[in-house]
């Protein structure tokens, strides 16, 4: 491949590292997961790069690639064993600072066992969404209309703060 690809590749991993870990930590059971599950999405990002056409942000492309890779791994794994979804990393307001307490670390687990119940559309809004991504590149990536987004975006809320409630 070109040097052009290769740098706009680097760039891309550059400004999209970290988000792409939390995608991949939300389809993983442990962090040795993530890492081989990240290592997966960069692989089928790399071979895709002369395919990318400018039709989209490249930053909508690349999540496109990493949901797609993340849901066809979470596919083949679910028909092995049931597993949990890790959060650790994804950014909430009030939930996840350096000095997580009990009650803090609690709200995280209950909010992940909450969201371990949606759907894989649900999933995937709400793990880009807790990315800040806009609703416009959230549309792009799932091939949903910025109001849907919107509109599963505001449900998805109520449910995980009905599913938190219940729990406590």
């Amino acid at each position: 491949m070109g040097k052009e690809i290769e740098n706009t590749f680097l760039d891309a991993l550059e400004q999209n590292q970290q988000k792409l870990l939390r995608i991949c930590s939300v389809y993983a059971k442990d962090a040795e997961d993530t890492k081989d599950l990240f290592q997966e999405v960069l692989i089928h990002i790399w071979q895709s790069m002369p395919n990318f056409k400018s039709n989209s942000l490249l930053s909508t492309w690349i999540f496109r690639i990493a949901l797609n890779v993340c849901l066809r791994f979470r596919s083949k794994d679910i028909k092995k064993q049931k597993r949990f979804l890790y959060l650790d990393g994804i950014a909430i307001t009030n939930l996840a600072s350096e000095k997580e307490t009990n009650e803090q670390n609690e709200q995280l687990a209950q909010l992940r066992n909450c969201i371990k119940e949606l759907n894989e559309v649900d999933k995937a809004v709400i793990t880009l969404y807790l990315e800040e991504l806009p609703y416009k590149e959230i549309s792009g990536i799932l091939g949903l209309t910025e109001n849907t987004v919107a509109v599963k975006v505001k449900r998805i809320k109520k449910k995980l703060l009905n599913c938190i409630n219940q729990a406590s």
